[in-house]
This record gives C-alpha cells, structure tokens and sequence, in this order.
C-alpha cells in the first residue's frame, strides 16, 4: 500500500506541524529530520512503540495546548505505567464520524436502537460505540458491562436492535438468553463486537443463539479507539478509512515492510489526529492488507481479521504458540464447542500446557480429548494434555476473556 497524494500532503503537514512544538516529545524523536518529499522518505521514519508513550505519562505526547485538550482517554493496559492520550475538540467529532460509518457500513441507520454493553470512563470503547451511535442520529441505550438481568430486560422492554459488546460477553448474553427461553421476545438484528479476538466458532454460536447478524469492529485507544475500521455485509476482512489513518505491515522481528496480501504486524499513521497525533505507530495487531477491490463496492481498503497479536505469543518446549492456532485447531474438530482455556505449568522440570475446551452435548469426551491432543501436535507441534469439559464449565466474562494463563514466571 502506497501513500497516495492526500495521504502525503497530510502526512507533510502533520510532520511540519509536530517538529514546530517546542521542547516536545516530536520535536526530539523527529530531530534532524527535514522534509517528507514522497514515499521513501516516509518508510525511513522511525516506528512508534508503546514503551515511549508509556514514557511521556501523563502528557507528554500532547501537541497541542492544554486548553485545546477537552477530554482524555487511557488504554486499558493493566500492567505497568498507562498510556494517556489526549483529545482536542476536532479529534472527539472525528471520531464520531468515524465510528457513525463503521455503523453505515453495517447496515445500521437512524432508526434502529443500540444497546452499548463495553465499558465507560477512561477506556475508550463504551463512549466511541455512543458518539458514532449519536452521530449517525440513532437512539443509545448506554448500559455498560455486568448486571445481565438488567440488560436483557432493558433489551426486551427498549426493544433494542444492535448489540454492541465484547465477543465474551455476547456469548455470555446469548447463552442466558437460550437458557431462560426468551428468544422471541429479543428484537436484535445487529451485532457490533470488538476489543478481542474471538474465532469462527464463537461468532457461529453468538449469531446463531441470537439470531443476529456479527460485525467485527476495529480499533484501538491511541488511534482514537474503536470505530477506524469494520467489516462490510460481504463479509471478507475490515475496511478502514484510509482519509485518517495510514497503514502498514511489518515483520514484526525485523520491521521490514512487507507486500499486500502477507500477515505481519499492523502499523498505523494518524493523518489528521490534533491531541496526540501518531506516526508509524506499531500495533501489535497481527493481520494483512487485502489487496484485491471488495465485492461490496466500497473503494476503502481492507485489513483480513486479526489473527492475533505479536505480544500474545507463548514458547513451549521450544514451540511458538499464538491463540489464533489452538482456535484453528479446535475449529475443525467435530463435537468441540467454541470456549477454551490454556494453563502453562513448569512441573517435575518440564512444561506442561494443559488444554481446557468444552465440548457438545452427547459426545465422547475421552474420543474428542484425543482427537484434539492429535490434531494439535500435527498442526502446532507440540503434545498437550486435553481436558474436555462439559458446555458452560469455563468462566465467562462480561468484559474481555483471558484464556492463555502463564503459571512458570
């Protein structure tokens, strides 16, 4: 993917603009570099990590004037120093925008009623699924996470149309939902789902309980946070709106870009962004850049779904282990059901990664234990010791689901 002309003009006087504030953290990082005249001037930017937003808590990334700050969001890191991103005015009504046509994209007009279930507060998700939601002039039912007997009565009495949630927690409401019988009284024909990476299984079983039609939503706190991409009705891969941001795939080892169309790690340029403007910034996100036109007709590009992060990475025994394989594994193996969980021990001088995976009513678990433990070391490399447990045995969770435990450190 190649800077196009207005890319590049933005991507000028973003650079023009942060190498003029005083003393701040661009004008350092950006220090003996002069002018962007085209493309390759642009690759021989150095890439943005975390690591140095976490260094300039609580605002040293902002480029702008504290009074032209108006709100601040925080990632929803739990270890170590936050990372604090502040907005200007222009910034917050971008975002809307944004996120108004992620809903567009979605079929999703001002008529229907979003039921919003992510978080509030410093977190951006709860707030960004409201802006776009009132952007786009449609009715908000800004419930947030927990309490589930008040979201499904609040569902079926405000008749809400478009679930917004966590794949963890639409899974959760879909199974109560079957449990107590009330199918017919829940009137969803939308399901908006983001913040983590959910398989083929999951979304089969959330849009088959509820009846629903499942988006996947994209985005992340230092890049406005979600609502810069979505998937279209056709359903292959997120288009994102290549007006705001700029992207990129990298090896995530070495950082050399690599073309369109192969997995790597997802790198982001904000080209319009006032408070805290990014350039080149690494993701973490693992993903491609589709290259071919959508069947859908839009002239946005697309991103294939994420298959998982470069950080999320495990090593057992020597092994590479991302979620996105077991999810692989356990895709295609009859009677196996959508929700598992991984312990990593370190016992009797050897580790031991333990597979929980709940299974369907009516199988053989011992037979199914062993296909998995098979299938696994054929298509991963390593053996594991299979636990099939019944449907509704692992924890759910009304936020984001945390499935690989690390117990050796």
């Amino acid at each position: 993917m190649q800077l196009n002309e207005m890319q590049l003009g933005l991507v000028q006087a973003q650079m023009k603009r942060l190498k003029e504030i005083p003393n701040g953290f661009y004008q350092k990082k950006y220090d003996g570099i002069d002018v962007i005249r085209d493309q390759a001037d642009f690759e021989k930017l150095p890439f943005t990590n975390k690591e140095e937003l976490r260094d300039a808590y609580p605002l040293g990334i902002a480029a702008v004037p504290d009074e032209e700050i108006v709100r601040i969001h925080s990632s929803s890191g739990t270890t170590g120093t936050p990372i604090i991103i502040p907005y200007t005015k222009q910034d917050v009504e971008d975002w809307a925008e944004l996120f108004a046509r992620c809903y567009r994209m979605a079929g999703i007009t001002k008529k229907d009623r979003i039921h919003i279930t992510p978080g509030y507060g410093l977190w951006t998700a709860g707030i960004g699924f409201q802006l776009g939601a009132e952007k786009l002039g449609a009715m908000a039912i800004p419930m947030g996470p927990g309490n589930t007997d008040k979201q499904i009565r609040m569902m079926q009495d405000m008749q809400s149309t478009v679930l917004c949630a966590t794949s963890s927690y639409a899974l959760l409401l879909a199974e109560e939902i079957e449990k107590r019988g009330i199918k017919d009284t829940i009137r969803l024909k939308k399901g908006v789902i983001g913040s983590e990476r959910w398989g083929e299984k999951m979304r089969k079983r959330i849009a088959g309980e509820l009846g629903v039609e499942l988006y996947d939503i994209y985005g992340l706190t230092e890049i406005y946070g979600p609502g810069i991409g979505i998937n279209c009705k056709d359903g292959s891969g997120m288009h994102y709106w290549d007006d705001f941001v700029y992207f990129e795939i990298i090896d995530p080892k070495t950082g050399e870009l690599l073309p369109d169309g192969t997995y790597g790690e997802l790198v982001i340029t904000t080209l319009r962004k006032q408070g805290a403007p990014l350039i080149r910034y690494r993701t973490h996100d693992l993903t491609r850049i589709l290259p071919e036109k959508c069947t859908c007709g839009s002239e946005f590009p697309r991103i294939d779904i994420l298959i998982g992060r470069s950080d999320d990475m495990v090593k057992v025994k020597g092994v590479n282990i991302y979620p996105g394989q077991i999810e692989d594994v356990l895709r295609d193996i009859p009677g196996v059901s959508s929700e598992y969980q991984v312990m990593i021990d370190h016992l009797y001088g050897r580790d031991i990664m333990t597979l929980f995976f709940e299974t369907e009513a009516g199988v053989d678990k011992e037979a199914v234990g062993l296909n998995v433990q098979r299938e696994f070391k054929a298509k991963v490399g390593l053996t594991v010791v299979p636990k099939p447990v019944a449907l509704g045995e692992l924890p759910r969770s009304e936020k984001k689901s945390t499935r690989v435990y690390d117990n050796r450190y």
